[in-house]
């Protein structure tokens, strides 16, 4: 909304400070703030309505890994993340552009999924009754067919023609990439659904996901800004595509509701994402690495969540289908260390650390190409 002031700016001599919002760092900024300040001064409100109502966490039972100190807490926490995001984009963002429709529409629809999957396991009262897996997946994958189809259809397409199925490959010399041609509606549909799952595969301990999303978050904000401006990706061999400046406005509205929420997560937390959070970010994630063109930059600077999928399905489908045996002691991977005694807050702080290796590993293929 405030994007729309800076058009006074050229009519009207005296509002040339309203300029400022055409900025995309200064619209960045605000975003950033206001995504804060909702999370920090409405999240306390959010948590006691939850509490009141009765939504509260149901765990599952680990045998050696004790969680019964989380049982009862008020889970859905990602409401709080939703209205920080959903409000803080619509203030900040250009709403015209589709670069801002997609992200917007992906916190809200899978957001969506999560509410109804958090729903189903208090209204059942327990953990594994929740949405079925088949379900999540075909709602998952209605959201990145249609996508898929947006980006391929000339007409709809916020991609300059000759770019929209071209998979670029990160640290290889010059602007190398390869063309997916009709295969390239499936692998946006495979891409959102690994993305998605693998956030929420993520979620189990107190504030894992939080800071890992928003370092990955940062990490595409910077190459939207970059591959968004035509002097920047032309001297880094970026395709220059117009417009993906909004996403770093909308991953600095992640991070801003990812520090408010982190306020509130942080161990030991008073409330949790569920996966009404963690799908909405997963959305979000999968949706911009997808609109910036650096899909595959994603095992790298989302490495944290690439690894705890992994975890889930080596030892699903290739431990416990065909060998019959764990090969991990848990999994995720979070709860494998939990198993070996490490401490909760230990876990989760070095995989912040570990994150935020990653994310440095990531921006430095921006020059080693």
């Amino acid at each position: 909304m405030f994007h729309y002031l800076s058009f006074l700016s050229r009519d009207y001599s005296f509002l040339s400070y309203f300029r400022l919002f055409d900025s995309i760092s200064f619209r960045s900024i605000g975003a950033m703030i206001t995504a804060l300040f909702i999370s920090l001064v409405f999240g306390n409100g959010i948590i006691k309505w939850l509490y009141k109502k009765g939504i509260r966490d149901i765990v599952r039972d680990y045998g050696d890994i004790g969680v019964s100190d989380k049982n009862g807490t008020p889970v859905m926490g990602g409401l709080i993340l939703i209205l920080s995001l959903v409000v803080s984009i619509l203030l900040w963002s250009n709403l015209s552009s589709l670069y801002s429709q997609i992200p917007l529409a992906a916190i809200i629809w899978y957001g969506l999924i999560g509410m109804k999957d958090d729903y189903d396991k208090i209204r059942h009262k327990n953990s594994d009754k929740g949405m079925s897996q088949l379900t999540k997946i075909i709602l998952q994958g209605v959201f990145a067919g249609i996508l898929g189809w947006i980006l391929v259809n000339p007409e709809l397409s916020p991609f300059p023609a000759g770019i929209e199925t071209k998979l670029t490959i990160p640290y290889l010399k010059g602007n190398f990439s390869i063309g997916l041609g009709s295969l390239y509606i499936p692998f946006i549909i495979i891409t959102m659904l690994s993305i998605s799952n693998a956030v929420n595969f993520a979620d189990g301990l107190d504030g894992l996901v939080t800071v890992p999303s928003i370092v990955t978050g940062a990490v595409y904000g910077l190459f939207a800004y970059l591959i968004g401006n035509a002097v920047y990706s032309k001297y880094l061999l970026f395709d220059f595509i117009p417009g993906t400046g909004e996403l770093t406005v909308i991953m600095a509205a992640l991070f801003g509701a990812g520090l408010g929420f982190l306020w509130y997560n942080c161990y030991p937390a008073t409330i949790f994402m569920g996966d009404t959070g963690s799908m909405a970010i997963g959305g979000l994630l999968g949706v911009t690495v997808i609109l910036v063109k650096q899909e595959l930059l994603f095992i790298v600077a989302g490495g944290i969540f690439v690894a705890e999928a992994f975890s889930v399905l080596i030892q699903e489908k290739i431990g416990i289908r065909w060998l019959g045996r764990r090969i991990f002691f848990r999994a995720p991977l979070h709860h494998s260390f939990q198993f070996r005694g490490m401490p909760e807050p230990k876990i989760v702080q070095r995989f912040w650390i570990v994150s935020v290796i990653l994310a440095l590993i990531s921006i430095a293929s921006i020059k080693i190409r």
